[in-house]
């Protein structure tokens, strides 16, 4: 299965956690990298990295995203944290939705 560079920034962000590793697999993950890249294209906008409210639901989709999918709660915050670092990494493939 073939990752988008953003999709894989997310797999990256989410296997950090050696647990989630352990609990859901790779094609979990795979499958969680891949809905959070498509959520995240839907909601970001120009300058959305700067723009609190923004950044907000971002975080919100990605945490219930997570609970969607059994991700474990140890490390979760640090996860989304690094998810919202690499999205803006890859800010420019996400905007092209």
């Amino acid at each position: 299965m073939s990752l988008s560079p953003a999709e894989l920034a997310f797999y990256d962000a989410l296997s950090q956690n050696q647990s989630a590793v352990e609990i859901l697999g790779d094609e979990v993950l795979l499958n969680l990298a891949k809905e959070i890249t498509d959520k995240l294209k839907k909601s970001v906008t120009i300058d959305w990295q700067y723009k609190e409210n923004v950044r907000a639901e971002i975080r919100r989709q990605l945490k219930r995203t997570l609970r969607k999918y059994g991700y474990p709660p140890e490390n979760k915050d640090e996860a989304i944290e690094f998810m919202l670092k690499q999205a803006e990494v890859v800010a420019d493939e996400l905007s092209k939705a």
